[in-house]
């Protein structure tokens, strides 16, 4: 696996965006939106690790959980060129498979899925190309 991004749930993505703009992030490419997963997004690379800023779609509750808590940076995201044996992988290490693989827009289609740790972190799998 190699990683990939850290998701990070917000409202108002230009608003987010620009704010990091200040600390050296600019914007990788143009914004997606992915009904299937309720979402808005935009990639962003800087001096740090690669952002997504994700944004929820009118009507869609995906993020409200992390919205509601205050918990902004809120997954972990790999490729990996097997995401079913991945998948497999971390079930039999106690990870529970929260979001089954779908194709995702932000990926061309390519599927993604979610786990959570044992540790409660999120992580998103992305199948490589």
């Amino acid at each position: 696996m190699e990683f990939h991004h850290i998701g990070i749930a917000c409202t108002d993505i230009e608003k987010e965006s620009r704010y990091h703009e200040l600390l050296g992030y600019r914007v990788e490419s143009g914004d997606f939106v992915d009904p299937a997963q309720g979402v808005r997004g935009r990639f962003l690379n800087g001096g740090g690790p690669r952002l997504e800023l994700l944004s929820p779609l009118d009507g869609s509750s995906t993020l409200a959980p992390w919205l509601e808590a205050g918990t902004r940076m809120y997954h972990q995201a790999y490729t990996t060129p097997d995401i079913h044996g991945k998948i497999e992988e971390l079930q039999s290490q106690r990870a529970r498979l929260m979001v089954a693989p779908v194709p995702a827009v932000a990926f061309d289609g390519r599927p993604v899925c979610f786990l959570m740790l044992p540790t409660m972190s999120l992580i998103e799998l992305i199948q490589e190309k």
